[in-house]
């Protein structure tokens, strides 16, 4: 059908289109998308066996939709993909407030006009993306925001009674006809509010004023809420609850891959942090864990959550803070470090909600912690575990690293040393190079000093060695020693964050 051609209702007529109800539309839509095997959600990653089925289920059965879930598990994102399953174009009569039908006018401006004017009513296209509106459920929403009001000027100039539609200036509901409307986080919407959608869903009534107005309005409803809000903030009332149809439960994804294929595709890097930033496979695991990490955390509010958006800012500056330490260096490339981790602290500490015990260690020291744990469980996946070792009478493999640092040698890892300076500091601990090359031997050259790195990190963490937080960088020394020989700074400022032990 060329739309182009069609400017009028009388053009409309003698077309091949039939008007549907939006919920029609996305029904047969999707059922198009199902046979074609084409997937309307694209970018929804970790929820093909779980959400989706569910998604398109409650699509085919014609339903409003709320999506439960935790913070950061890509509800909004799913209700804006809605659109994909709307007719790129459909006809509203023009010059009306609510995209009236031109088969079937529901306002008294459109009838009006339909009345004036018969088949050479002016019609007009509107496009998918204008069909979709978002509201984001706040105490301070009014009904008038939602539904509408009764506009006193306009009544004394047209000198009609409050009562007559024509003086009702439309809410956004009323405007989203023939339209996706999404609110957020439902909960946080008063409960008088609330009341006032009884009606909608159910029977397409909309109450102003006390003055009963009939409007079959055509909507596909999409609530997100968030189940903590059930008690921190409010509620959904029951009879409300009752008329939404659906009720989806998302969630966090089940593995690591999953949250690194979320990560990678919403982090907004820079070209150049694309070209002149090498990130090693190990470092993007990394920073995944430490999300797992934190959503199993005994200082972390469970009922929160932890959302994927911190994974996708820590990942950012990851890449940031390796970019600075090129640009101060000069170096035209570099390659990310295990050190570089703890640039992401601030990704972290805005986005964790702590208890009590939590509070109690700070947001500072519980990002320490989190990142520390993510290094120490997966270090048992890439080399041998100690806590293994001891077990048997074998000879560790880490000894030779451990007796250089019992010496009383220490080595202090910069944040911005160059590649040279980086390479030359860890070729100096004897062994470390030899264990790396036992079990990597393939790897090449960057990613073998990363996995040196990586081994002094994870000896940090089983208690072999011990690891301080310099103001510029992370110091490794003997354990023993270090009770014997703690830095003055570290006696000195034994209760600030930025000199804690990590572990000791």
């Amino acid at each position: 059908m060329n739309i182009d051609s069609i400017k009028t209702l009388g053009d409309l007529k003698n077309s091949n289109y039939r008007p549907r109800s939006i919920k029609d539309e996305m029904r047969d839509n999707l059922i198009i998308c199902l046979r074609k095997k084409e997937n309307p959600f694209h970018g929804i990653i970790g929820y093909e066996d779980t959400v989706i089925p569910e998604l398109q289920t409650a699509i085919l059965s014609r339903h409003n939709i709320i999506l439960l879930g935790l913070r950061g598990q890509a509800k909004t994102k799913i209700a804006r993909l809605m659109i994909n399953l709307l007719d790129e174009y459909i006809p509203v009569i023009d010059n009306t407030e609510i995209n009236d039908d031109p088969f079937n006018p529901i306002s008294v401006t459109a009838r009006r006009i339909i009345l004036e004017n018969g088949d050479n009513t002016p019609v007009r296209w509107m496009h998918r993306s204008e069909r979709y509106t978002e509201k984001l459920a706040t105490p301070d929403v009014s009904v008038a925001d939602l539904i509408g009001d009764v506009d006193p000027i306009k009544a004394a100039s047209l000198k009609l009674p409050y009562s007559d539609e024509r003086v009702i200036h439309f809410g956004l509901i009323p405007r989203s006809h023939r339209s996706i409307f999404v609110i957020n986080e439902l909960p946080d919407l008063q409960a008088r509010i609330q009341v006032a959608l009884f009606n909608i869903l159910e029977e397409r009534d909309i109450q102003i004023r006390g003055f009963k107005v009939r409007m079959p309005l055509d909507i596909q409803f999409i609530f997100t809420a968030n189940p903590e809000d059930y008690t921190n903030r409010g509620s959904i009332v029951t009879p409300l609850k009752d008329r939404i149809d659906s009720q989806i439960l998302t969630h966090y994804p089940k593995t690591h891959e999953y949250s690194r294929a979320i990560t990678e595709q919403e982090a907004n890097l820079a070209e150049e942090q694309k070209t002149k930033i090498e990130t090693p496979e190990l470092l993007k695991d990394l920073v995944e864990l430490i999300a797992f990490e934190a959503r199993d955390s005994e200082y972390i509010d469970s009922k929160s959550g932890v959302s994927a958006r911190l994974t996708i800012s820590a990942y950012e500056n990851l890449i940031s803070t390796a970019e600075r330490r090129n640009l101060l260096n000069g170096d035209g490339k570099t390659t990310s470090r295990i050190s570089d981790l703890f640039g992401v602290i601030p990704s972290i500490t805005g986005k964790i909600e702590l208890v009590y015990e939590g509070e109690q260690e700070g947001p500072y020291k519980v990002a320490q912690i989190l990142i520390g744990k993510a290094i120490k469980h997966h270090f048992a996946s890439l080399f041998p575990s100690p806590e293994n070792l001891k077990k048997t009478e074998n000879t560790s493999p880490y000894q030779p690293i451990v007796n250089w640092f019992q010496k009383g040698n220490k080595i202090d890892l910069i944040s911005d040393l160059s590649k040279k300076d980086y390479e030359k500091n860890l070729q100096n601990v004897p062994g470390l190079s030899d264990i790396v090359n036992k079990y990597y031997k393939k790897e090449k050259d960057e990613d073998k000093f990363l996995l040196m790195e990586f081994v002094l990190f994870g000896l940090s963490e089983h208690s072999l060695l011990s690891r301080y937080r310099l103001e510029n960088g992370i110091q490794f020394k003997d354990m023993l020693s270090s009770m014997f020989t703690m830095p003055a700074s570290d006696d000195e400022n034994l209760e600030d964050d930025d000199h804690d032990i990590f572990n000791s």
